[in-house]
């Protein structure tokens, strides 16, 4: 929990450890997709999201900091941005700090948080 666009913020309602893998992931515009993967490193969480049918065969890195709600109940994700996500190739781009760092600072500037 945190203010870095990289941790989960105190009313999420996530708890660390809780396998996200699967959930669905709600745009203030519609679905996403569903989580394929997550961490909750400290200043590192994410979420890889398969977007399915929305954008075919592709990926989207959100991190921690744009969620806005854990629904475990519905096991629903709710995140305070569009589906307009910048491209993922999770084969390319895990581990490059480069990318990383792009990434948080297009989702701190268009966050709504």
């Amino acid at each position: 929990m945190s203010d870095s666009i990289w941790g989960y913020q105190p009313t999420t309602g996530h708890t660390a450890g809780t396998d996200l893998t699967g959930y669905k992931v709600e745009a203030t515009d519609g679905s996403i997709g569903k989580v394929d993967k997550h961490s909750d490193d400290v200043n590192s969480a994410y979420l890889v999201v398969d977007t399915g049918v929305w954008i075919f065969g592709k990926h989207v890195l959100l991190p921690a900091g744009t969620v806005k709600t854990v629904d475990q109940a519905q096991r629903k994700i709710y995140v305070d941005l569009t589906k307009d996500s910048p491209e993922f190739d999770k084969d390319k781009h895990i581990g490059d700090v480069g990318y990383h760092d792009r990434v948080g600072g297009y989702y701190q500037t268009h966050r709504g948080i």
